[in-house]
């Protein structure tokens, strides 16, 4: 094999993987539509798969703001729930004093012993 094959193949292994990138993002797209039927899913999976470069140019042209904006809106939804999820757990995290607290009745209760309070109450104040 001469450096020409070599390159030559690098180029035709990254023309392919954008190939399927794109195919993934428009395949995804389609399924992520709520407001195209299932029919023209159907279309387009058809096109998609006998003429994949001329579809998939089309697709993109017609329908590519579209598949801007669901993404977008896809992406601050999940950013949305992620900051949800952050304040939820930050809102339960305890305050030493509360842990030793728990600890202290837990201590007065008989559940532990004085030394696992000791324990819990260095741990919480570290």
């Amino acid at each position: 094999m001469s450096f020409w094959d070599i390159v030559w193949f690098i180029v035709i292994g990254f023309a392919f993987m954008a190939y399927l990138m794109v195919m993934f993002a428009i395949i995804s797209d389609l399924f992520r539509d709520e407001n195209t039927s299932g029919w023209a899913k159907a279309a387009w999976i058809v096109g998609l798969i006998f003429l994949p470069l001329l579809v998939s140019l089309i697709y993109i042209v017609t329908r590519g703001r579209a598949m801007t904006q669901r993404s977008a809106h896809d992406a601050e939804a999940m950013r949305q729930e992620q900051d949800a999820y952050i304040r939820e757990v930050a809102s339960k995290a305890t305050s030493p004093t509360d842990q030793i607290a728990q600890a202290k009745a837990m201590l007065d209760a008989g559940l532990i012993s004085q030394a696992e309070y000791d324990r819990l109450k260095e741990k919480a104040l570290v």
